[in-house]
């Protein structure tokens, strides 16, 4: 009877404690989710945005990603972060025309500008299109030489030597364990985070405000092939994201020092050709282009109006290239300077929840 007995209740004691575990377990493990909040110019006009379905937005990851976004202690120094060369006045690029690394190493390429990523549809990140998901393109600066110069044992080290740290992984992921894959998974839920949709010309298009006769004959210059002929490439007044996300050879070189998705694919039809910017928020994110090479916006529509450049992969977008560009006046040129300019969001590289939290 007492041998009974006892060996009852070891098994009641038993299933009671694995009902606790379990019902800590979940209570531990449960972050909060968090929907993307998309702009209603963006329901109206693109596709639902791209997100992970094994990296789910919470809030505890968010908040975990934007701490460690701008934390230099992913660096093998302990100096740089990625907002170092990501930075949100800049619309989350860099004012240098290459940025610098953790040992004073210059970079080949202008830091690119973050925002809207959750829409990029092709999935395919840096100016080469080398990462394949947002997730991926994290892993590539911590251990980039001339960037944050670090190994990821290191920087996973330096993190779980923390007293915060561990604590926001389990709030975050459930578990104290800190891996290279976790801090990409926050990092990436913060960048999805960053949407621009608040520009003037977005106002416009939601008849809250009017452009001016100079920003209106912008846009007509913009979308005419005889002028500035844009559109091709970053789209039209019905595609809020201004790039089509692919990759295009732009008349900048005849020969290429870089070969961009070239570099990638192996394929020499690639050579030269890089992935188109959007056009969102050009007051913020000067140099220009894929190696920074013009300073101004002028520049650029220069560029396009006067300086194409052949090469034998010159993208056939590039029709005029026989003549150098399209030529446009010199009054079209600066209207189609104020239309662009209308595309910068003043309220995105201000907002409060983008900005370093340490």
């Amino acid at each position: 009877m007492n041998t009974r007995f006892s060996l009852y209740g070891f098994l009641l004691l038993l299933s009671i404690s694995s009902c606790s575990t379990s019902e800590n377990t979940d209570e531990i493990f449960a972050a909060t989710p968090l929907d993307l909040e998309i702009p209603q110019l963006f329901q109206d006009r693109i596709l639902p945005p791209i997100t992970s379905p094994t990296n789910p937005q919470s809030v505890e990851g968010v908040a975990l990603g934007r701490k460690l976004f701008f934390d230099p202690i992913l660096s093998g120094n302990g100096t740089q972060a990625c907002a170092s060369c990501h930075n949100p006045q800049n619309a989350f690029s860099d004012e240098q025309r290459f940025s610098v690394g953790i040992d004073g190493s210059i970079g080949t390429r202008n830091s690119m500008p973050l925002h809207n990523l959750a829409w990029n549809y092709n999935q395919k990140f840096f100016w080469d299109g080398r990462a394949v998901t947002l997730e991926e393109q994290i892993f590539a600066p911590v251990t980039n030489p001339i960037e944050m110069n670090n190994t990821w044992p290191n920087a996973v080290a330096s993190l779980q030597s923390q007293s915060t740290y561990p604590e926001l992984f389990r709030d975050a992921f459930g578990t104290t364990t800190i891996d290279s894959v976790l801090v990409s998974k926050a990092i990436a839920q913060f960048l999805r985070t960053l949407i621009s949709a608040n520009s003037r010309f977005d106002r416009h298009l939601m008849g809250e405000n009017i452009l001016t006769p100079q920003e209106l004959n912008g846009i007509e210059v913009f979308m005419n092939e005889s002028k500035g002929d844009c559109f091709h490439c970053h789209g039209n007044p019905f595609n809020p994201l201004w790039t089509d996300n692919t990759f295009h050879n732009n008349g900048l070189d005849e020969t290429f020092a870089d070969l961009g998705l070239g570099n990638v694919t192996g394929d020499p039809r690639d050579n030269g050709r890089f992935k188109a910017p959007s056009l969102r928020n050009l007051a913020y994110t000067a140099p220009y282009m894929h190696d920074g090479r013009f300073a101004t916006l002028d520049e650029v529509i220069n560029h396009y109006s006067e300086g194409l450049v052949f090469s034998e992969t010159i993208d056939p977008l590039m029709k005029t290239v026989a003549q150098g560009g399209v030529h446009i006046s010199e009054s079209d040129k600066a209207d189609l300077k104020a239309f662009l300019l209308s595309l910068s969001d003043e309220s995105f590289i201000n907002n409060s929840n983008f900005q370093d939290p340490n």
